[in-house]
């Protein structure tokens, strides 16, 4: 038969939810599995995933098949999940639209067959051998495998790091269509079996496989090193056959195929082997090697008790519209072969066909003994692919794979708190190395899905992205001998002093008169009372420096008429500490608010501090951070179901004085109440104090965005207790700032979970972020003279 026509020969004869019933009498339970990110798994983690294989399928009953079957094909990138309403969303959409790249599937089946011998002839045609079957009944075989392969399907899922969940009826369906479509798009066709070559529609196929024992060298292991990545002082793990998976970057199947025999049967077949080797070892050296390999075999066997038995084939089936093209393939997959000690086998003709029909979930029991290697268990899982394409998330922040350079959507929000308890995030990153750059990408994607922003800047690095949207944002800037605008003490009717209010204002005067004290509940109690006394006798012009006055007033009898201990509350102390912010105090002139301005900030979703000014001034710097939060707990925090985002950028100067790292310290206790986060930008970890008031920052804070650091990763693995895996991650961080594709690499953990991302940018978005520099400068002269942000850029775009 040269010539297959699928709907006239249909393998398969009845679906039963996951379970296929072939026409050739097996029985197939179908999955599809879900495996790790490329590059997240360590040394451990490979051995730990090749551990749980065993496990799963050691005692999976004789005569199983296991199949697993790893699909890669080569697409263009569909903009589709992307955002693509605003001016850079839209330039982001474009740049990547049509981005060639890998996608992957993996799949296993195992099945039950009709011939429990598992023993077949050298060719096996499977559509000659197909009756017109009836579906079995779900007898008790049939119960018994499919409760054991549950059983197993359940170690797998337990290991937490893979999971394979059941294939349902149309997606075997339409597996098995694409499978003899030859996976052409867009026609169906038939398969065209000959001689030289089999063609199906406009792909030519070819095929390369691991059939034997001879084809393995003397080492096969669960991981090795992975060359592109790993230095001098640090070694990059990948799984072991790795190089024919997702990097081949071709169009390929990879198909490891199981047949979990009878121990004492293969054993007693290595016997006999060794003993026809024996008699005839002296008739030439190849005897003598294939006599060591299959000894080392069985004393392999023969010595662990946990061994199991079985016989195993590998193959790759590949293919491309361009037969020439087919000789490159093939020689790439030898090339990773030989890195391997491997040496494939490069079927022809019948055989080849016979590879490339029966390398299909129903009839990969059809091998024969010619076909298959004689290993132990442990052996053959080594060459199990277990990872797969980075994950994007169904929304989240637009970063790019390591591997193609596609976007990725990565949830560092975490809505339901599945990954991390606390949603807080921290840039650590030396100067020049693009920290603003990141911080712009990462705020401003929060802010174009709805999330409010409230910047702490003592840079000015967010201005620019800012004025891309004028209705929506605002500068609060410190200037010399100016306050804010900022009066805690401002209300707009009575009942606006409500319990939480007087908490927080309580909580302010005490970080004002007494931040080098542990407050009681004691004290905390007076000065509420004190307050609600000061509202309920004054009606109109509430300031701090109203409340001073109104106790300076009363300090005789105050304490007596609202009960309060002297010890609670000292007036003297409160008098002359709080005389610094009020009349001709030194500080005065931050209090001197005769209306309070942050109305203006109420329906803004979008609010930078700019503090350079004060940066050098301890006292002016704390007092203006806790007048910041007291503005946005009155107005950005008012409805707790909208999202918001304090950054603190340029933080090391902020925390140069201690009150400031106390205050700070107050932002993340008070989040914990919101649907908020805090986010931190860092030269190096070592700015932080190492200090309770720091770790419990650090321990709040649990989404780590690091870029490369030529001095070395080791503080920032001490203090975060990274592991080795994420040392070597960030080891690994190559930038390329050249040609056509720049872009930087970023290590991220989200919780437990570890990988390098790039960050590439369309021309329009790169713009955006820029914060320094002649291109910069020349954005702004356009901006000056057209006053419309996206207008600017566009001009200065265009000249690129």
């Amino acid at each position: 038969m040269n010539t297959i026509n699928l709907s006239k020969y249909y393998p398969i004869v009845a679906i039963k939810d996951h379970m296929v019933f072939a026409n050739n009498g097996n029985v197939v339970l179908c999955y599809k599995g879900h495996l790790p990110e490329i590059y997240s798994l360590s040394e451990k983690d490979f051995e730990d995933i090749h551990s749980a294989w065993f496990q799963a399928f050691k005692s999976l009953p004789i005569g199983t098949v296991v199949h697993k079957q790893d699909i890669y094909l080569k697409k263009t990138y569909n903009s589709d999940p992307l955002p693509n309403t605003t001016f850079l969303e839209k330039a982001t959409h474009a740049h990547f639209k049509g981005r060639e790249h890998i996608t992957h599937h993996c799949y296993l089946f195992f099945i039950l067959t009709k011939n429990k011998a598992l023993n077949h002839p050298k060719y096996v045609n499977p559509f000659k051998t197909i009756s017109k079957g009836i579906a079995q009944e779900l007898d008790e075989n049939i119960k018994s495998f499919s409760n054991a392969v549950n059983d197993s399907v359940s170690f797998i899922n337990n290991s937490r790091k893979m999971e394979f969940l059941p294939l349902p009826p149309e997606a075997i369906q339409q597996l098995t269509r694409q499978y003899f479509n030859g996976f052409n798009e867009g026609f169906d066709t038939d398969i065209l079996l000959e001689k030289k070559n089999v063609t199906i529609g406009e792909n030519h196929f070819d095929a390369l496989a691991v059939n034997s024992e001879l084809c393995f060298g003397d080492n096969v292991q669960s991981s090795k090193t992975n060359e592109k990545f790993t230095s001098d002082d640090f070694v990059f793990h990948q799984g072991f056959i790795d190089g024919i998976g997702l990097t081949l970057n071709e169009n390929h199947i990879v198909n490891q195929i199981l047949y979990l025999d009878d121990k004492q049967k293969w054993r007693k077949l290595l016997d006999k082997k060794i003993e026809e080797l024996n008699k005839s070892s002296n008739f030439g050296s190849q005897n003598k090697v294939v006599l060591g390999k299959i000894q080392h075999i069985l004393d392999q066997i023969n010595a662990d008790d946990n061994s199991r038995i079985i016989r195993g084939h590998l193959n790759i089936i590949y293919w491309s519209k361009d037969a020439k093209t087919l000789d490159k393939i093939t020689s790439q997959i030898k090339t990773e072969f030989k890195e391997l000690d491997i040496i494939p086998y490069y079927p022809r003709g019948e055989e080849r066909k016979n590879y490339i029909l029966n390398s299909y979930c129903c009839f990969s029991s059809n091998f024969s003994n010619n076909d298959l290697y004689v290993t132990d268990l442990k052996h053959a899982l080594c060459l199990f692919i277990n990872n797969t394409n980075y994950k994007s998330d169904k929304t989240g922040i637009i970063f790019n794979d390591r591997e193609h350079n596609i976007p990725v959507l990565k949830d560092v929000w975490d809505e339901n708190k599945k990954r991390i308890k606390a949603r807080n995030f921290a840039i650590f990153a030396p100067t020049g190395e693009g920290k603003s750059f990141l911080a712009n990408n990462i705020l401003r994607q929060y802010f174009e899905s709805g999330v409010r922003l409230v910047i702490i800047d003592l840079g000015g690095s967010y201005t620019k992205f800012a004025k891309l949207y004028p209705q929506n944002y605002t500068v609060l800037r410190y200037e010399s001998g100016q306050n804010l605008g900022i009066n805690p003490f401002y209300i707009s009717e009575v009942k606006d002093l409500t319990p939480e209010r007087l908490e927080d204002l309580s909580v302010f005067l005490f970080e004002l008169f007494a931040s080098d004290i542990k407050v009681t509940k004691a004290q905390s109690v007076s000065v509420k009372k004190i307050l609600r006394h000061y509202y309920h006798h004054t009606s109109k012009q509430h300031s701090l420096e109203g409340f001073y006055n109104y106790i300076e007033k009363h300090q005789n009898d105050l304490l007596s008429r609202l009960k309060i201990h002297p010890d609670y509350f000292n007036v003297t102390s409160f008098l002359h500490v709080m005389s610094e912010y009020v009349g001709d105090g030194l500080y005065s002139f931050l209090f001197e608010v005769s209306e309070d301005q942050t109305y203006k900030i109420e329906d803004k979703r979008l609010i930078v501090f700019e503090l350079d000014e004060v940066k050098d001034n301890k006292e002016i710097l704390s007092v203006m951070l806790k007048l910041i939060k007291s503005a946005i707990q009155r107005t950005i925090w008012k409805n707790r179901a909208e999202k918001g985002i304090i950054l603190f950028d340029e933080f090391a100067k902020q925390l140069k004085f201690d009150n400031v790292l106390e205050s700070v310290e107050f932002y993340y206790q008070a989040i914990r109440k919101q649907n908020g986060a805090i986010g931190i930008i860092l030269q190096s970890i070592n700015q932080l104090p190492d200090n309770a008031t720091s770790a419990s920052i650090l321990e709040n804070t649990q989404v780590i965005y690091s870029l490369n650091n030529e001095k070395g990763y080791e503080e920032l693995v001490k203090r975060l207790n990274l592991s080795n895996h994420d040392l070597n991650q960030l080891k690994s961080i190559k930038n390329n700032l050249s040609g056509s594709r720049k872009y930087t690499e970023m290590f991220i953990k989200i919780g437990k979970e570890s990988n390098i991302f790039r960050l590439e940018v369309p021309k329009e978005v790169y713009a955006a972020y820029l914060t320094d520099g002649q291109e910069n400068e020349a954005i702004m002269a356009i901006y000056d003279k057209c006053q419309n942000m996206e207008m600017a850029i566009k001009k200065f775009t265009s000249k690129l």
